[in-house]
């Protein structure tokens, strides 16, 4: 196992000096799962490479294990890469796929044969050794593809994408398989991905970027309860949290948190939402609506509740919600960024 670390690390393309990673300082804990999450274009695919060293900075350090890997071919930095695409030789059998590393580093037949049953236990997959990727299903051939990588024992596992080409069931299962996997082999992991769920599931922590800039790490509690500032607070959680204006304060609120009127015990904000539509999600429902009255007056509010809970709403009529006012968050206007909770005249 490995501490990762980058320093003011930057990649900059093209001629207009805008950078897909700008000055990211970054620092894994020994055995952690790590997850870069963020939008398409954020710079978390183009950060990974850097680390892989398949990308080279524009400026900025690379540290694997306390020692500069900068310059540094990929095959010297003691890492081990899954890409989206898993990249399968079609005319080789698992076994010779999963073996293939080791021969090319020139493994005698028989220790390679062992390296390869053991990573194929690991994940499951003896069963399949004598298999092509062609009779494999999707969630066959990924974790191939991590016994692949397995087999070189890396001090450094970095996943880019490695579960968008399944469909949703097998995602569910290929999470819960790679969060076990990562509890067995504690090997550092990084792990890029644009799905939120998958990051909360997974991550013991989440860095979570926009634009090449990290804009906030912590614990998936961390990220979801207390955002650093709006971007992360409207980028995580479906649907996001709610933003409302007022004075030089933009208060947020998931939509978890309004409910139907009476309000729980403790201190509440009242507020009254006209229902435009409704969602019905099995044991929840997705409730839109618009404000009715002070500082929500014509804005759009979205409420999740449970579905015993929103029994009779309906489209067109006009209910009282509320929310708690531990469950409100408060951001500087003119940054974005987090403020200290204040007073404010809600009515």
């Amino acid at each position: 196992m490995a501490i990762v670390e980058t320093r003011r690390l930057t990649k900059v393309f093209g001629k207009d000096g805008v950078g897909a990673v700008n000055e990211v300082d970054l620092r894994t804990a020994d055995g952690e799962f790590l997850v870069f999450l963020g939008p398409s274009g954020s710079g978390k695919s183009t950060l990974l490479r850097m680390i892989a060293g398949l990308e080279e900075p524009t400026r900025g350090e690379v540290l694997i294990g306390g020692k500069v890997v900068t310059d540094l071919p990929p095959r010297a930095r003691g890492i081990a890469m899954v890409f989206q695409s898993y990249a399968l030789y079609p005319h080789l059998s698992v076994a010779r796929n999963i073996a293939f590393p080791l021969k090319a580093q020139g493994m005698a037949r028989s220790p390679r044969r062992e390296r390869v049953e053991w990573a194929a236990g690991l994940l499951g997959i003896g069963h399949l050794l004598e298999r092509r990727p062609r009779e494999l299903s999707g969630g066959e051939r990924q974790r191939v593809a991590l016994a692949r990588a397995l087999v070189r024992e890396p001090t450094v596992f970095l996943l880019d994408e490695p579960l968008s080409n399944l469909d949703a069931k097998l995602r569910a299962t290929a999470r819960e398989e790679l969060a076990s996997f990562h509890k067995r082999v504690r090997t550092t992991t990084i792990y890029v991905t644009h799905d939120q769920l998958e990051a909360m599931a997974m991550g013991d922590r989440i860095a979570v970027l926009d634009r090449g800039r990290v804009r906030q790490v912590g614990t998936p509690a961390e990220v979801y309860d207390e955002p650093a500032d709006t971007f992360v607070a409207t980028f995580l959680g479906s649907p996001p949290m709610n933003l409302v204006e007022t004075g030089d304060v933009v208060i947020g609120f998931r939509p978890e948190a309004v409910q139907p009127a009476p309000p729980a015990e403790g201190a509440t904000l009242s507020l009254r939402l006209r229902i435009g539509s409704v969602e019905y999600l099995g044991s929840e429902r997705i409730v839109f609506g618009v404000g009715e009255g002070g500082p929500l007056a014509g804005r759009k509010v979205v409420a999740r509740l449970a579905t015993a809970r929103s029994q009779g709403l309906a489209e067109g009529a006009v209910q009282a919600f509320a929310v708690a006012e531990r469950d409100l968050k408060f951001f500087d206007q003119a940054t974005g960024r987090r403020a200290a909770p204040r007073g404010f005249a809600w009515q």
